[in-house]
């Protein structure tokens, strides 16, 4: 018997025509906290209950001029301080407890203004955790300022000219033993770095990334250096700082992105993020590892905490997409199976439970998989912090948890791409509107799948981890990468053998047909790159030939495994009632098999497979369930949902009063009846009927 659970907390849903849609038997708030932990939506749902009451985070019915937009978003961070979210207990509480309850008031945030969510993150999250990785106690005070947003901060990593390459920055810190100072450098404009949110207005303290050469010419390699960059009590740029604002952007204007050039600018020498590496007043350059270069980077993992919260903001994006697509499809009714009958709603029809059951699906998955993901790296981040080695404990743990973020990252952002645009066309022209709230969602979404690694550069290191783990012993502390050790007999097994042996087309089927997948990737990669030795090429150039059809795919398929692996898991503990079991299953099914599907080409490549059965099957079996779905798809939307407000999309309102809120929008918005203030400009040269006639 599952045990009660209190879910009186979650606000109750109103009456109206979609309760013909929802599934009676099926409790969503139940399932809710399949998909999320009661302690995460309780925070979530305090921050909207609060925050509805506030007229500044209201979303405008038009779009503000730019610099309007980052004004709101500045005082909207300041507000949000007021209301204090993260109270002195919770600033107070242990590494894990802290950070998961940021998160989940960013994502509450998030999801009422990405911009603002972003500009938190960045300016508070990512800058305090990269303090607490790199930094020492003479840090502290910059960590606490902020912490408690006394400060406004910003991480200056990108340069005009490099990004992912971090080995080639080229912006130096040259230490000067007389007056006990680096002096910064930008040597020309292809080294300003660029793209960093916070500094093309706000920021006043940059945690910059710099080359550090000591008084005798050597080079030490990449540091990081806490920079002022702006007076705080008049936001002027210090002498020896020129910076700027890079301009307006497809979405997230809130955020003022800016650029930044130092002209041999001095810092102190405490500046130095000090953990790793520090100078001391004579200049010499002193470090307790012996391999600083692999502390900086076991450090610089302290940044995959904005690569799981990217995942998380995809993760409610997503949702927020398929429940918008999902509720007007229920509504929305065109054509019947008679000729003059009733019509009925397009989500009956099989090309629309096509089209957006999956990423509905792919939600719900993607929800559990990257709360358990952060799971592992915060409590992998806390053991490292508390323990004397913990730089060591945290490099050996790291590089699995770094292929699985990467790649995670990369899938789930491209995902909710797909999503948005694909539940954007499926609310057909009604979709379209400013106040669907689907343009926005993905325009602001846009920039998730270059950001914090651009997705292509970002899923290599997946594959590159997976190819060390097939050539070498497999080192799998999470155990992601455990079924190598079993790569001989998966590969003996062909799609018959694996349909007898599992019986059909289960969970566990499509597991080890994942399992087949990156096993025979692996096979082919490692056949590549062991030629490239043998004869002398360059192995650079071929681990890049293998990116198309191998590793790309590869890094997909590691992804999509560990989500369904994950959620396998989750449907399997004791709250998951026997009402919601048949919900999930189908809920793995559909995204597995979809999921599945675009992998096809491969496996009758590979010989997993010979003629239509292999491909057929999975195709049927993905319809027919999307079928099936069709009876639930309204009620687990509900479970996933926020608050009406907070989804803000007048053809995805809980109440089912499609055609009420479109009239309402239509004659609301600002000027909608009246007369055009230019409307002069465009009178007929020769007005030759009389006007009552026209």
């Amino acid at each position: 018997m599952s045990r009660k659970v209190d879910t009186s907390f979650i606000p109750d849903l109103p009456a109206g025509a979609l309760d013909e849609h929802r599934a009676k038997h099926l409790d969503w708030k139940r399932l809710r906290l399949v998909f999320e932990p009661e302690s995460v939506l309780r925070i979530k749902y305090h921050v909207w209950e609060v925050l509805e009451k506030d007229p500044l985070f209201r979303k405008p019915l038009c779009t503000l001029p730019v610099d309007e937009q980052k004004r709101r978003a500045a005082v909207q961070m300041n507000r949000v301080a007021d209301y204090n979210f993260a109270p002195k207990e919770v600033q107070e509480d242990a590494y894990k407890p802290r950070i998961r309850h940021l998160m989940s008031v960013n994502e509450a945030l998030f999801a009422i203004c990405p911009s603002l969510s972003v500009k938190m993150a960045l300016g508070i999250g990512l800058f305090t955790n990269a303090i607490l990785a790199m930094g020492s106690e003479r840090h502290m005070p910059i960590f606490h300022g902020a912490f408690n947003r006394e400060v406004v901060t910003c991480l200056a990593i990108t340069e005009v000219s490099h990004g992912s390459n971090t080995k080639r920055i080229r912006t130096t810190a040259t230490y000067d033993p007389k007056t006990q100072e680096f002096i910064i450098n930008t040597p020309d404009f292809e080294a300003a770095k660029c793209w960093v949110g916070n500094l093309g207005k706000t920021a006043t303290i940059a945690l910059t990334f710099a080359i550090l050469y000591t008084p005798d010419g050597q080079n030490h390699g990449l540091h990081g250096f806490l920079i002022p960059i702006r007076d705080p009590n008049t936001f002027q740029p210090y002498p020896g700082v020129t910076v700027g604002d890079i301009g307006e952007k497809i979405g997230l204007n809130g955020i003022d992105n800016g650029w930044v050039m130092f002209n041999n600018y001095r810092i102190p020498r405490i500046n130095l993020l000090n953990r790793t590496g520090d100078v001391t007043e004579e200049g010499v350059y002193e470090s307790v590892f012996t391999e600083p270069s692999k502390m900086l980077g076991a450090a610089l993992e302290s940044f995959s905490a904005g690569r799981l919260g990217i995942m998380q903001e995809s993760s409610n994006t997503i949702s927020h997409a398929a429940v918008i697509a999902v509720r007007y499809a229920a509504l929305r009714k065109q054509f019947g199976y008679e000729r003059n009958g009733k019509e009925v709603p397009i989500i009956e029809y099989q090309m629309h439970q096509w089209r957006i059951f999956p990423y509905l699906a792919a939600a719900c998955v993607m929800k559990v998989a990257v709360f358990e993901l952060t799971e592992i790296y915060l409590e992998t981040i806390q053991k490292s912090q508390k323990e004397q080695n913990g730089f060591e404990m945290l490099s050996q743990a790291v590089a699995e948890i770094h292929a699985l973020v990467t790649s995670s990252k990369a899938i789930s952002t491209w995902t909710t791409r797909d999503a948005l645009q694909e539940c954007r066309e499926a609310c057909g022209g009604h979709g379209f509107l400013k106040a669907a709230n689907l343009g926005d969602l993905r325009n602001n979404h846009e920039p998730s799948v270059t950001y914090e690694g651009d997705n292509n550069v970002l899923g290599q290191q997946a594959s590159n981890w997976l190819l060390r783990q097939w050539n070498e012993k497999v080192e799998s502390p999470f155990g992601i990468a455990e079924f190598i050790n079993r790569r001989d007999e998966i590969l003996r097994q062909t799609f018959e053998q694996s349909k007898i042996l599992y019986g059909g087309v289960t969970i566990e089927f499509l597991l080890h047909c994942y399992e087949w997948l990156m096993c025979h990737l692996l096979t082919k990669i490692a056949a590549e790159m062991n030629d490239a030795k043998k004869n002398g090429k360059n192995l650079f150039k071929t681990r890049n030939d293998t990116q198309i059809y191998k590793a790309r795919t590869l890094t997909r398929a590691l992804a999509e495994y560990y989500n369904l692996r994950v959620f396998l898991n989750r449907c399997k503990r004791n709250d998951v009632t026997r009402e919601m079991k048949p919900v999930l299953k189908q809920i793995q099914l559909i995204y597995g098999l979809w999921s599945l599907d675009k992998h096809l080409a491969t496996f009758y490549i590979g010989g997993f497979a010979n003629g239509a059965e292999f491909g057929d099957l999975v195709r049927e079996q993905l319809l027919d369930l999307c079928a099936k779905f069709k009876d639930v798809a309204v009620t687990v939307a509900d479970s996933i949902a926020p608050p009406d407000w907070v989804l803000c999309s007048v053809i995805g309102k809980a109440d089912g009063k499609l055609y009420d809120n479109l009239q309402k929008a239509f004659m609301t918005n600002p000027g909608a009846m009246e007369r055009a203030e230019w409307w002069e400009e465009i009178l007929p040269r020769k007005l030759k009927l009389p006007a009552a006639k026209l």
